[in-house]
């Protein structure tokens, strides 16, 4: 009992001494178990990737500044890094789990990221990013909260519900992997998930007996936030409710002119924040659904997510045909038109307490340009690759910003082109040179038949402007200079255009890439070195001391497992991790 007596007080002032060493911005803990799990979305035993034993993982929950850190298990049989999709990691690439900043996570290991959700507010999510493993799960929400003295431009809502759709396929990630290893396409997915399940069985012939499915519970009279991703491979979906409508309030980090939408396209990488009143009568349950885009609608009825809303006062299922998609089949501009009409709310206030609007990115002159053209699947040396600009990127062993961390040489050249390269493509490690603090104007340009979604880490950027046709000078003419939406993941559509400005404050290595899994794999990506040329501006946060080695630093990697990060608070991060381990195992061998 003495001993017990005190070790609580033991406790009691390491808390205290706990207080003093944090008292800046507050730190969340959350523990991550990444394994395999049987499941059967879509009434077919399969292997998924679970994360705490659950598909989809738990959604993260975090405010404006707070420090993150998530101790990672891996318990798969290949390795693994996890990739904060959106969250952008200011000062530090160092947690960016993407394999051309940080080398993966061993089998059996653990490792802990530690990063600040600086500045930010927003829905995203996270995902593996290394072998193919997000068709395969492993994939949850990320939800910044507004600090308190910051007020949302709406109502508090009753309720705060993350939907995860997706297209989905019934054989396992591995498997997956080799289809596109042997040079072929992955073809038609099995289906689409909604929240790691499969669809309401609307249809007795389209949909078999037993399948479990969705059901998001509501009170009439309500208003709920829906925060929507699409974390599919690379089909582009519709969503829409049945006999409601969708009021877009937010899309990843930024809070939009608020509009009603009877659906919306979200593309593979996207997320969005949608306000749903319950305001309909409840004789029955209401369809949710995701269906396929820019497909033969008659081959792809079967690739379609159901789930089920139900009020609390619902008097029967729901039952009838789904309401209608867009009916635009020879209208190619209509999802375009519908993408263009997303406006930033320069108003409302973000992460600051200053209007968004404030920062007036239509009038800042652009430093670099750069034209990233994609087109159809090419052969190099023997094997099927896709490229952007005429290169195939090949990742390296050593990681970018590792091997400048060692003065490692020969890891990657500094000569990404600024226009596509007019001979045969090639693969290699070729890497954009960002000026930093620079402004730079990117157009994305799709020459391939099906819709490309583009991502960049480390950054929102501004969609200012796209169309149909190939890009020329003459097209800033057409340029939204006030309101861009800003974001991180945009659409491209087939035969068309999307420019975007990225203001580059934020140092680090950054990956641009595509979205589709599948273009990805096969080397559509690069990376943005932005690189403060200030040798005494501490603009980086320092390497964390639990950094893994691999590739030409493998020998200095230790043959133990390292678990605790201290990336953001150094040595007393270490200190609070150790002292706390000690004074739970002084308590546990009291008892």
């Amino acid at each position: 009992m003495a001993l017990g007596k005190f070790l609580g007080l033991f406790l009691i002032h390491i808390a205290l001494l706990l207080g003093l060493c944090f008292a800046g911005d507050p730190f969340v803990f959350y523990d991550f178990e990444v394994s395999y799990f049987t499941a059967s979305p879509l009434g077919v035993p399969q292997q998924v990737i679970a994360i705490n034993n659950k598909f989809p993982g738990p959604t993260l929950n975090a405010t404006t500044n707070n420090n993150v850190v998530v101790n990672v298990r891996n318990k798969l049989d290949e390795s693994l890094l996890i990739h904060w999709s959106g969250i952008q990691q200011r000062r530090s690439s160092w947690q960016d789990g993407l394999p051309g900043t940080n080398c993966p996570i061993p089998p059996k290991w653990n490792w802990t990221y530690q990063f600040q959700v600086k500045d930010q507010i927003g829905s995203f999510f996270y995902f593996p990013s290394l072998h193919f493993q997000r068709a395969a799960g492993g994939f949850g929400g990320f939800i910044i909260n507004n600090r308190d003295i910051i007020p949302i431009p709406f109502d508090t809502p009753e309720g705060d519900i993350t939907i995860m759709i997706g297209d989905w396929y019934t054989r396992n990630h591995t498997a997956l992997r080799k289809v596109l290893d042997a040079g072929k396409d992955l073809g038609m997915p099995d289906g689409v998930l909604i929240n790691g399940k499969g669809p309401y069985r609307y249809n007795d012939t389209l949909v078999p007996d037993g399948i479990d499915y969705e059901t998001i519970n509501v009170h009439p009279g309500r208003t709920y936030r829906l925060r929507v991703h699409n974390v599919g491979i690379s089909t582009s979906l519709n969503f829409r409710i049945q006999s409601h409508n969708l009021l877009l309030a937010e899309t990843e980090g930024s809070y939009t002119v608020q509009q009603n939408y009877t659906s919306l396209d979200i593309h593979v990488g996207q997320s969005y924040s949608f306000l749903l009143t319950t305001d309909q009568n409840a004789s029955t349950d209401y369809y949710i659904v995701a269906s396929a885009r820019f497909v033969n609608e008659s081959l792809w009825k079967r690739v379609t997510g159901v789930a089920i809303l139900r009020y609390s006062n619902s008097k029967g299922k729901a039952a009838g045909p789904l309401p209608d998609p867009p009916q635009d089949e020879y209208d190619k501009t209509f999802s375009m038109n519908q993408a263009r009409s997303i406006r930033w709310n320069v108003s409302a206030s973000g992460a600051r307490p200053n209007p968004q609007g404030s920062f007036r990115y239509g009038s800042i002159n652009v430093t670099d340009i750069y034209v990233l053209q994609n087109k159809p699947p090419v052969t190099i040396d023997g094997k099927r690759r896709t490229t952007l600009s005429g290169i195939s990127f090949v990742n390296p062993t050593t990681p970018v910003r590792l091997a400048d961390q060692f003065k490692v040489k020969g890891v990657y050249k500094l000569d990404f082109p600024k226009i596509p390269l007019t001979g045969s493509p090639k693969m290699e490690t070729s890497v954009i040179n960002g000026t930093y603090r620079g402004f730079m104007e990117v157009i994305l340009q799709n020459n391939d038949t099906k819709v490309q979604s583009y991502h960049m880490s480390g950054y929102a950027f501004f969609v200012v402007g796209m169309d149909y046709g190939e890009w020329s000078e003459n097209s800033r003419g057409t340029y939204n200079k006030w309101d861009g939406i800003a974001r991180t993941t945009t659409q491209v559509y087939p035969g068309a255009w999307t420019a975007i400005l990225i203001s580059l404050d934020n140092v680090g290595v950054w990956n641009l890439r595509t979205e589709n899994l599948d273009s990805w794999y096969l080397g559509q990506e690069t990376y943005v070195r932005v690189v403060n040329p200030e040798a005494t501006n501490k603009t980086e946060l320092p390497m964390p001391d639990n950094a893994l080695y691999c590739g030409a630093l493998s020998k200095l990697q230790k043959p133990q497992d390292i678990s605790w990060a201290t990336s953001i608070t150094g040595g007393r991060s270490k200190l609070f991790f150790t002292v706390l381990m000690i004074a739970s195992a002084l308590l546990f061998l009291s008892r």
